[in-house]
């Protein structure tokens, strides 16, 4: 009994979160809630930036008047968690490693969801190179 309403708990926030408006770049690393409860994941103020896009990047600083400018300091275009993680010329050297763990049996670039679920641990590696600070 207790498992048959944990699964109804289960399938009912799964309905919230497919129909929920808000989380856009968060449903991408983690469309599937039971997955995502599952997963031991130890946050860290870089990783949550990433999979949220709220934190030390200018594009979210830009929407509340903290940043002048949403572009990235690589100047290339706006500094999303989109570009970071795939584009920017500033995180090559951290992106080529971790697409070269990544390429072999998934090519690159992969979905968030990959990143996350098969790729956890190269993931975070990334993330921790990150230097939001140096990036402004």
């Amino acid at each position: 009994m207790k498992r048959e309403l944990e699964d109804r708990s289960v399938d009912k926030w799964q309905t919230d979160w497919n129909q929920s408006t808000k989380g856009k770049i968060t449903k991408d690393y983690f469309p599937i809630v039971a997955e995502r409860l599952k997963m031991k994941i130890t946050t860290t103020h870089k990783f949550t930036t990433m999979v949220t896009g709220h934190g030390n990047i200018n594009s979210y600083l830009h929407r509340f008047k903290i940043s002048k400018t949403s572009t990235c300091a690589c100047g290339e275009a706006d500094q999303t968690t989109d570009h970071l993680l795939y584009k920017c010329s500033l995180l090559k050297t951290q992106r080529d490693s971790l697409s070269s763990t990544i390429s072999k049996p998934e090519g690159w670039p992969t979905t968030k969801h990959t990143l996350v679920t098969k790729y956890y641990k190269e993931f975070i590696r990334f993330t921790k190179q990150i230097s939001f600070e140096t990036l402004h």
